[in-house]
């Protein structure tokens, strides 16, 4: 567990480039997957079992921080004095764009997340910034925070870092491989017994997820030539699976993913 703490001793100085911090109360939903949440006019900041998904002012800042692979979380115990943070990077999360737009960091460690959903929880506000750099993304008020990380936390088995979907082992199939910084082996099953609506599951990197199947996923618009099913993971994740000929693909993200064994 790599936790950097940095306590402060006066009024941290920082170079804002986007703006205040959010005035917007916390909310905690309980669907289609547990998450707590604050939504101002232009970025969003929601809390899962065991990954945050941040979505900036701006795509561009999605992209400078999918390029540097690094994160600072800055816990404010008010508007200009920091008391802790943490650094988040290569060594202790994965970081990628997901749903074409928010930032989403998964954390490697659970005590890693639990820290952070602490200094979350106990703070007024977290200035999410530039890993190398005072240069912020975003500043969100951390008010009625505290309520809706509690229940985050009993939703996910008690901290906030346990997923549900745990008890699946890995499915055996077709194996996909690719993606761009991060690379990964992407698997699928479709469940003979479903748990509820969940019909499916999805193995990635060995971390298994549940899932819902859907065959028509394109609106009004015929599917693609090669389209088999759509797989609707519990963490809000996308995966489209194709096969044409003797060729298999799955679509994640922004990255294709072939066949590999």
């Amino acid at each position: 567990m790599k936790q950097h703490m940095m306590i402060a001793v006066g009024t941290l100085a920082l170079a804002l480039t986007t703006a205040n911090t959010a005035a917007a109360e916390w909310v905690y939903s309980s669907t289609p997957t547990p998450n707590a949440y604050v939504q101002t006019n232009n970025s969003t900041l929601e809390l899962q079992c065991d990954r945050i998904r941040f979505a900036p002012a701006g795509y561009e800042d999605s992209q400078d921080i999918v390029a540097k692979q690094g994160i600072s979380i800055r816990f404010m115990k008010n508007g200009t004095t920091e008391v802790g943070s943490f650094q988040a990077g290569r060594e202790n999360a994965f970081l990628q764009i997901v749903d074409n737009y928010p930032v989403e960091v998964a954390f490697k460690n659970a005590e890693d997340y639990s820290f952070v959903l602490q200094q979350l929880a106990a703070n007024a506000s977290v200035n999410l910034s530039m890993i190398d750099q005072d240069v912020t993304y975003g500043i969100f008020d951390l008010k009625g925070s505290g309520s809706a990380i509690k229940k985050l936390r009993a939703a996910c088995g008690g901290s906030a870092s346990n997923s549900t979907s745990t008890q699946y082992e890995a499915p055996e199939g077709v194996v996909y491989c690719g993606g761009g910084g991060i690379k990964r082996q992407i698997e699928y099953a479709i469940l003979e017994n479903p748990d509820g609506d969940w019909d499916a599951i999805v193995s990635i990197n060995g971390d298994t997820i549940r899932a819902m199947t859907a065959y028509s996923y394109f609106g009004n618009s015929e599917p693609p030539k090669g389209f088999v099913v759509a797989l609707l993971g519990e963490d809000r994740s996308e995966f489209l699976v194709f096969k044409e000929g003797s060729e298999n693909w799955l679509e994640y993200g922004d990255y294709r993913y072939d066949q590999c064994n």
